[in-house]
């Protein structure tokens, strides 16, 4: 798919202060922003936001100088990336009932604002992870205590956090075996979409203007049915979760776009929550739950970051060009601490990228990207800018203006002081 639909030309005329064009005036304009989300998953930077400068930081890349030659994670990730997911994980957010980790998460959340990146939070209803203290008690109560954790989580980072995964895997959230827990129980008794206009109801009062991701890695028929069920209940769902961690290997183009259009009809943005590479040796096709596979040692291998490299294009390359794809969350930086220790980060474990990193930034920021360039006005003072939907600044004299390349937004002025 071509991804020329996500571009926009925009006519600028530049005036004088007194309002005439200004011609053949020398401008640099430079792209600040894309509107599309290019994300990854934020919790490393959580003890670096925190000032938190310990042991287990200093022996980290992340937090920049961790050693002579090592690239700095911290530049890399806000390089390349404009989304932050961030863990709200409920038995590790709130160990002991009544305290909850507001602080340091809310102080994550408004250090990735800082560096111009939104963040979202992750997930506000789920049965796995769980709070343990939840496991005693009756549906009711569970059910009134899940209510009040929502609301003050969406309030309490309103206008810091304004995107949340509302609730996540409800296909299976009512028949869930692997570990008794609260929520599941809750589920089974009151069913999937009560549960579902539960916590999409309870987040949509705390925060009007929120949006809520309805998120899966259930992918058949079944999320769709859900899906469809929601939707005729009146539930508002701002976008469709899927996730696709591939560690059984790459499924294609074809079959990527044939299950995005599936989840397309229902006219929602979709958003790739959870994505996943590997460079390493892959997981066998008959593991059917992937946490079932546990081995000692899963290393990245030069065969495999470079296939790896060779995917990340055509697996991002596919999913922009489709129209309803509104945002991509790669699910980690570095193969350090990365989920069931599998190679799946852009980054090696010893802080330096892979050909995967150099590959996907090629696209975000080079393909798909404005560099800093010179242009000069025409005799009627205008000039036009082609880029990616996303920020702009054009710059003058040693004065700048933003102009933003949006759709339906074909022209914009600006004014020297």
């Amino acid at each position: 798919m071509s991804v020329d639909h996500r571009r926009a030309t925009a006519l600028v005329t530049v005036l004088d202060p007194a309002g005439n064009p200004v011609p053949n005036a020398e401008v640099i304009v430079e792209q600040q922003r894309h509107d599309f989300a290019f994300g990854n998953i934020g919790f490393d930077f959580i003890p670096l936001a925190n000032g938190e400068t310990g042991q287990d930081a200093a022996a980290k890349p992340v937090f920049g100088g961790a050693g002579a030659g090592l690239p700095d994670l911290k530049t890399m990730w806000l390089d390349l990336f404009n989304t932050a997911t961030l863990p709200f994980y409920w038995r590790g957010f709130e160990p002991t009932p009544g305290k909850p980790d507001t602080r340091r998460l809310l102080r994550t959340a408004s250090w990735f604002a800082e560096h111009g990146v939104a963040a979202k939070g992750h997930p506000l209803t789920w049965h796995t992870l769980a709070p343990e203290w939840l496991t005693g008690l009756s549906a009711a109560e569970i059910e009134q205590l899940l209510r009040e954790r929502i609301r003050r989580e969406v309030t309490d980072f309103s206008g810091v956090i304004d995107a949340w995964d509302a609730i996540n895997e409800a296909v299976i959230m009512p028949v869930f075996t692997a570990e008794e827990n609260g929520i599941t129980r809750l589920a089974r008794s009151i069913g999937r979409v009560p549960m579902i206009e539960l916590a999409f109801g309870e987040a949509r009062a705390a925060n009007p203007s929120a949006t809520l991701v309805l998120n899966d890695f259930d992918l058949s028929s079944d999320y769709e049915a859900l899906i469809g069920s929601v939707l005729e209940a009146g539930i508002a769902v701002d976008a469709i979760g899927l996730q696709t961690h591939m560690h059984q290997g790459y499924w294609g183009e074809e079959a990527m776009l044939a299950m995005v259009d599936r989840f397309a009809r229902f006219g929602l943005p979709l958003h790739l929550t959870e994505t996943t590479l590997l460079s390493g040796d892959l997981m066998p096709s008959e593991v059917i739950d992937l946490n079932d596979y546990q081995i000692p040692f899963w290393p990245s291998t030069p065969e495999g970051e470079a296939r790896q490299a060779e995917e990340i294009v055509r697996h991002y390359r596919s999913l922009v060009g489709h129209p309803a794809v509104q945002a991509i969350t790669y699910w980690g930086l570095t193969d350090d601490g990365a989920w069931l220790g599998a190679p799946g980060g852009l980054v090696r474990a010893d802080g330096t990228p892979k050909p995967s990193y150099d590959a996907l930034r090629s696209l975000i920021k080079g393909e798909w990207w404005l560099p800093p360039t010179t242009m000069r006005t025409d005799h009627d003072g205008r000039l036009s800018i082609t880029g990616f939907f996303g920020d702009y600044v054009m710059t003058h004299g040693g004065q700048s203006w933003p102009v933003p390349l949006k759709r339906g937004r074909e022209t914009a002025t600006v004014r020297l002081r």
